[in-house]
């Protein structure tokens, strides 16, 4: 877990991007992940009666979806403490065991960061 460090421009972004789509769509979570050529996927929570996806697996998906290879990192904005088990595996599907990811709160403050294929502390 990081968080003494400073945050890297481009991370910062994708919590930003994470918190707009939650603040936009009015959903639980919101999530960003950035891919191996910089560009950025947004996602909220996707809670249908057919269909039930967390932000970051939706955004995983739709990186995926776009045709991306690779991720560099992933961001979720969430009141939980940290990354579900599944969105970490969703996130080391694609970009591999050492892509972090970033767990902010609702206000954007970034409470920590771990590799994808890590354990949660």
């Amino acid at each position: 877990m990081s968080e003494a460090a400073p945050l890297d421009p481009e991370d910062r972004k994708i919590i930003t991007l994470a918190r707009s789509a939650r603040a936009r769509n009015g959903v639980p979570e919101g999530a960003a992940v950035r891919d191996e050529t910089g560009r950025t996927y947004v996602a909220g929570t996707v809670a249908l009666e057919s269909l039930q996806l967390s932000a970051l697996q939706t955004a995983v998906a739709m990186a995926v979806a776009s045709g991306a290879t690779s991720l560099e990192a992933a961001a979720v904005v969430t009141d939980a403490e940290r990354a579900t088990d599944a969105d970490r595996a969703a996130v080391r599907d694609l970009g591999g065991p050492e892509t972090p990811v970033l767990v902010a709160g609702l206000d954007g403050t970034l409470r920590s960061t771990v590799p994808a294929g890590g354990t949660p502390a």
